[in-house]
């Protein structure tokens, strides 16, 4: 008989109902668990979590992981023992990784021998860092082995589940908080919304540390009782091979994840998979148009505020440029900060260029009942969220007559770069060590297919040159810059343009953008090198801007 997805009021109760289900539950490269097997290893993972934590500390875990079958299991277990697992961004380094650990209270940190040297150095006090691939680990969960799914007391719908670091507009990223009962709420709601049931099978290729892949991917394959692929860390010359080995039948993705696909050498076969939709963010109408075309399979983009602040769901109707209306129970509107006032609908031209952004593109706000459970202590970035009774998504948007909402990137210094945002003082506390630099600014300027690319102003010190060749070995010596925080373009200023309060006047800058008239630097894609952006280039930029329509988020020329 075909088992059937479980409801369930907390992520917990999930777990256990997947205990005594042998089918096929997780696939990771040539290994494969069944349902029963994740449940008893969630059960023994936890009953070790219950004797590692010590009583009376907020029962936290840090997982530092590459998508591989321990990141479901301690996810499972993290929910059986009532506790929270703060996602760690294998991409942060130095303090600022140190930095993701400590202020989530982590007393377990799960990792693998691959990420051991991101912590050599590290001041880590009070963390138990545990080696998934270590014998040591294997060992210690021997005395576990027959542990049953039981569920803690403190597993509550109410009780936190995830912290997932989103960044916000200043500082070191936020950790957002996640109930269990808002996870599987989630998990369930996509399997009505996309009729996901325990036939399917749900390749996650996106990272697990990021909310898209637990909340989008894992949840609803939970809920429903489908099996789940992974991928412990995406390919995409690897993902036509996966899926159909696998049988997936459900992904989703972020950021340029759907144009790396695009680029992969075409094949006479590529629509023979099994694959039936894909669901994500910033793919853009043009690519999924081509992906449909060349793939057979539909990709439904979504919107979804890292914090569960706002939804925007895709109804039938919905323009192709579009992310659609707002979700049941969101009360959305698009409304210039300034004055709390909503901004005017769009005005198209014929060939669908947006012709009023200056006046039509405001923040989204939700009006009504926010399901936003906070960031993790820090009151101060929840009532930014929070003002005058609405939830402020920091994202920019336009809508059209009907109602229609379409995405236009990230408020002043937020950065959204293939799918992870970056916070723009972040950036420019680690380029202002540049000894060549007076002065530096960092900013987003819209990426040619999806979401922002950096881009920095740098004013050199009096008396001396931007030296590309040094600014770039310089950039390669930072321990703690990101892999996706290092300018995409640089402007060479001879003075910062400021405010009259002697700020950086970030708008004048982002205004300009690369087409200003100041020498700018930059490094074309897969290069690590800096030149002179030529006409040309210029030329060329522009015309992958149209090819994607987005030329209308560049300021004019």
């Amino acid at each position: 008989m075909k088992s059937t997805g479980s409801t369930g009021s907390t992520v917990a109760e999930l777990v256990r109902a997947r205990w005594g289900d042998h089918r096929p539950g997780l696939h990771f490269e040539h290994e494969k668990l069944t349902h029963h097997q994740i449940a008893a290893g969630a059960a023994a993972r936890a009953a070790l979590l219950a004797d590692l934590l010590p009583r009376g500390v907020e029962p936290h875990i840090g997982v530092l992981l590459d998508n591989t079958p321990e990141y479901p299991l301690w996810l499972s277990a993290a929910a059986l023992a009532g506790a929270a697992v703060a996602g760690i961004n294998p991409t942060r380094r130095g303090a600022e990784l140190a930095r993701d650990i400590v202020h989530t209270d982590c007393r377990v940190l799960i990792t693998e021998r691959s990420h051991l040297p991101l912590l050599d150095g590290l001041q880590l006090p009070d963390v138990r860092v545990l080696v998934t691939d270590s014998d040591a680990y294997g060992e210690l969960l021997s005395s576990y082995a027959d542990a049953t799914p039981e569920i803690s007391a403190a597993a509550t719908p109410a009780a936190r589940m995830l912290l997932y670091f989103t960044s916000g507009s200043t500082g070191a990223p936020k950790a957002a908080i996640c109930s269990q009962g808002r996870l599987a709420a989630a998990g369930q709601s996509l399997v009505t919304h996309f009729g996901v049931d325990s036939s399917d099978v749900h390749y996650i290729c996106m990272p697990m540390f990021h909310g898209n892949a637990v909340i989008a991917d894992w949840a609803p394959a939970l809920a429903a009782g489908a099996g789940v692929a992974l991928r412990r860390r995406f390919s995409a010359s690897a993902f036509l091979d996966d899926v159909r080995a696998y049988g997936a039948t459900y992904f989703t993705y972020v950021g340029r994840a759907v144009q790396y696909l695009l680029a992969t050498p075409e094949r006479a076969d590529d629509a023979r998979n099994p694959l039936r939709m894909g669901f994500g963010t910033e793919a853009g109408a043009v690519d999924a148009a081509r992906f449909e075309e060349r793939f057979g399979v539909r990709l439904v983009e979504g919107y979804g505020s890292s914090e569960g602040g706002a939804a925007i769901q895709r109804t039938p109707g919905t323009p192709a440029a579009a992310i659609g209306r707002a979700a049941p129970g969101d009360e959305l509107a698009v409304v210039d900060p300034g004055t709390f006032l909503e901004c005017p609908p769009a005005v198209f031209a014929s060939d669908g260029r947006l012709l009023n952004g200056d006046a039509a593109i405001g923040e989204l706000v939700n009006k009504g009942r926010s399901p936003f459970e906070g960031y993790w202590r820090n009151a101060e970035a929840d009532a930014a969220r929070l003002r005058g009774g609405w939830y402020w998504t920091g994202d920019l948007f336009y809508r059209d007559a009907e109602g229609f909402l379409y995405f236009a990137g990230r408020t002043d210094d937020r950065l959204r770069v293939d799918s992870e945002n970056l916070a723009a003082a972040v950036i420019e506390n680690i380029l202002a060590r540049y000894a060549g630099a007076a002065a530096v600014a960092v900013y987003a300027v819209p990426d040619p297919v999806a979401g922002d690319q950096v881009m920095a102003a740098v004013a050199p010190r009096p008396g001396a040159d931007f030296d590309p060749l040094a600014f770039a070995e310089f950039l390669l010596s930072q321990p703690d810059l990101g892999t996706k925080m290092a300018p995409r373009f640089v402007r060479v200023v001879r003075r910062m343009p400021v405010t009259a309060t002697n700020k950086v006047a970030r708008s004048a800058l982002r205004k300009a953008g690369f087409r200003c008239p100041d020498p700018v630097w930059w490094r074309p894609p897969g290069s690590a090198a800096y030149r002179p952006l030529a006409p040309s280039d210029v030329a060329a930029l522009l015309a992958e801007y149209r090819a994607h329509a987005r030329e209308g988020l560049l300021p004019p020329g």
